[in-house]
């Protein structure tokens, strides 16, 4: 078995150790729906990538389900045709 040929100080250890930690996810926005995905994704709520139908979500919904998903996608597409989506205080801070 091993055994360490010196002993580690804590300064070395936490040099080698600074460089271990876990990054937080980055987030894209959905260019059809607003929603945040993982970039280079089709989105789990629209099911289009880059303006282009990949997986058709509405066809796998019950007929209530898909009544509510229409609505929410239609109130966004207003939203953004309206104003972006941004408030005054959103505008004033950029």
């Amino acid at each position: 078995m091993a055994v360490p040929r010196h002993k580690h100080t804590r300064s070395s250890v936490g040099q080698r150790r600074m460089h271990i930690f876990i990054t937080p996810v980055s987030l894209a926005t959905c260019k059809k729906c607003s929603k945040p995905i993982r970039p280079h994704s089709i989105c789990k709520h629209c099911g289009y990538y880059k303006d282009k139908e990949f997986i058709n979500v509405l066809g796998k919904l019950t007929k209530k389900e898909k009544k509510i998903r229409e609505k929410e996608i239609k109130d966004t597409q207003k939203d953004q045709k309206l104003g972006g989506g941004m408030s005054m205080e959103e505008l004033s801070k950029k």
